[in-house]
């Protein structure tokens, strides 16, 4: 519920937005006919398409972005109509063409008193074709969990939830503007221009929603508005989350999901339910691109290697974000390269993932000896406490086991505790949850485009040279791009990889070597060569932490980029 309740305070906070600037004048087109008749069905409209879209985009692959392109194409020349038809009403007994004369019925239809209902619905399915809010931090974790979760009336209800918030404000909004168009035509007798007004926006709108300044500028613009607050609202509910299973008394919680549907297992045998009774078992939701994955790895490793002759079973679920983490060889070679040697199930089809309900990197979820479910922690910290939980269902298991003291770990480069100064996100490269981009021009879609740099603010970045945007990635086509980004953190990591050979790079700080600032994947003058697909410590600064400026060349083509993490 907590979930949902988030979701529509998201949508609701786009009325802030500059993003929601191109979509207002096909809302308040509608502003000086009644509310119920035209309004509503309009917001009604625009946010079951939004739901629908969001959720098609995001369950069905390029196959449905693919039809939301040629549904945007067309609710744009319809708009464009609607538009033309509002700015010269008289033009509509000259023009004969079905569409042109479609477009005229729409607005001469929607301007009836009694009618519209059907009209407004229409144009709103038509504007929630062209919606494209900011992806901030909340409509981010929605359509990462619809992906994940899978078809399911719960994923259409959360982005429907999302588009509900943003109609609610908008229906506000409306209400307060209808209000003000009535009171102007009665006192100052300007209907006609208001009316020409609205549709000189909506031609405005369009125009700008065709030359992608709603996914472009303005989602740029968003950033230092909408995202702080967003986050917040996570923060607050990650810290309730945790509160709650603080002072949780290791009630039982659900009985553990059977470990179905794993593709392979590693380090052992395929695992059951059943086969695990008397054990206590820890399992870990991990994946091995994620960096708060591998800071809490050390804690899980040192407590399996503690804890196993005591009846402790440890399960690592790698459950993939991106398309190359379903790659078996990448996982086995992650495994061996961090030193995992506990089972791990290759969950590539997040049937335990969806077993647990689970929705968060890294997970651990604690079970006792009876296969039950007795507390849960999601993300880094509380280290002790999850090993005191541990030594708890051990010796109530084992009564005669005696576990105490706490591990001291000693984690290395990416493995290594983050440092606390931290203002950077976690920031996607691919075109599906993209944030932040800087480049002129914005996004060009799954196209080589050549991209220039530019002057960034804080959370910014940019690409240079000839790059494909990719939904997931970035893709490299000739030696010699760059990507820029001014962050302030003292790590910054970059998920990289390679489309054949290995790939050289540089990384400068604000345009210098970095010298004892290097990543544990660059030397101090910078270079370091992408080997396989992962993520790169590129920065570990030694000083004060501060805005800095980070740059990667890559010095041959191929290269992949997919996302920055912070630490």
């Amino acid at each position: 519920m907590i979930l949902y309740l988030l979701a529509y305070l998201g949508g609701a906070l786009t009325i802030i937005s500059p993003c929601i600037l191109p979509v207002l004048p096909f809302v308040f087109a509608r502003a000086d006919k009644p509310f119920v008749r035209n309004g509503l069905p309009m917001l009604a409209g625009m946010a079951a398409m939004f739901a629908l879209v969001a959720t098609l985009a995001a369950l069905g692959g390029g196959w449905a972005v693919q039809a939301n392109q040629y549904g945007r194409a067309l609710a744009l020349i319809l708009l464009a109509l609607f538009g033309v038809t509002l700015l010269f009403p008289s033009l509509s007994d000259r023009l004969t063409r079905p569409l042109v004369g479609l477009g005229s019925r729409l607005s001469q239809r929607a301007d009836a008193e009694g009618s519209g209902i059907g009209t407004s619905l229409l144009l709103g399915v038509a504007t929630g074709l062209l919606w494209a809010p900011c992806a901030g931090p909340i409509l981010g974790l929605v359509l990462t969990g619809a992906a994940l979760q899978g078809a399911s009336v719960g994923t259409s209800l959360l982005l429907l939830a999302y588009a509900a918030g943003a109609a609610t404000s908008l229906a506000l909004a409306l209400l307060v503007g209808g209000r003000l168009f009535k009171a102007m035509k009665r006192s100052l007798g300007v209907g006609e221009w208001v009316r020409r007004a609205v549709g000189a926006a909506v031609l405005v709108a369009v125009a700008a929603i065709a030359l992608g300044a709603d996914t472009g500028f303005l989602t740029r613009v968003s950033l230092s508005g909408t995202n702080s607050v967003e986050q917040k609202l996570l923060d607050r509910f990650e810290m309730a989350q945790i509160a709650e299973a603080k002072h949780a008394d290791l009630a039982v919680e659900g009985t553990m999901p059977p470990l179905d549907g794993a593709v392979q297992w590693l380090n052992s045998a395929p695992l059951t339910r059943e086969g695990l009774k008397g054990k206590v078992v820890l399992i870990d939701f991990w994946t091995y691109s994620c960096i708060n994955c591998l800071r809490s790895l050390p804690y899980v490793k040192a407590w399996a290697d503690k804890y196993r002759d005591k009846g402790l079973v440890v399960i690592g679920v790698h459950a993939p974000e991106f398309a190359f983490e379903k790659d078996i060889g990448n996982v086995r070679k992650a495994v061996t390269d961090l030193g995992i040697d506990y089972p791990v199930a290759i969950d590539n089809d997040y049937a335990i993932w969806r077993a647990f309900k689970n929705h968060y990197w890294p997970a651990h979820y604690f079970i006792d000896a009876q296969g039950r479910i007795r507390h849960h922690h999601y993300g880094e910290g509380d280290y002790p406490e999850s090993e005191h939980i541990i030594q708890a269902l051990l010796a109530e298991a084992h009564p005669g086991v005696v576990a105490t003291g706490i591990v001291a770990v000693d984690a290395k480069g990416a493995e290594a505790a983050g440092g606390g100064d931290v203002r950077s996100p976690e920031t996607y490269i691919g075109y599906a949850k993209a944030r932040g981009f800087a480049s002129p021009g914005g996004m060009t879609h799954d196209a080589p485009h050549i991209y220039a740099g530019g002057a960034l603010t804080l959370n910014q970045w940019s690409l240079a040279g000839t790059w494909t945007i990719a939904a997931q990635q970035a893709d490299l086509v000739q030696a010699g791009g760059r990507i820029a980004y001014l962050f302030h953190a003292r790590d910054l990591h970059l998920v990289l990889g390679s489309t054949g050979k290995p790939v050289r790079f540089r990384v400068t700080i604000d345009g210098c070597a970095p010298g004892a600032d290097h990543g544990a994947d660059t030397d101090a003058q910078g270079y370091g060569t992408i080997t396989g697909q992962r993520l790169y410590q590129l920065v570990r600064q030694q000083g004060a932490v501060a805005d800095r400026n980070f740059q990667i060349e890559f010095l041959d083509p191929g290269a992949q980029a997919f996302s920055f993490t912070f630490g």
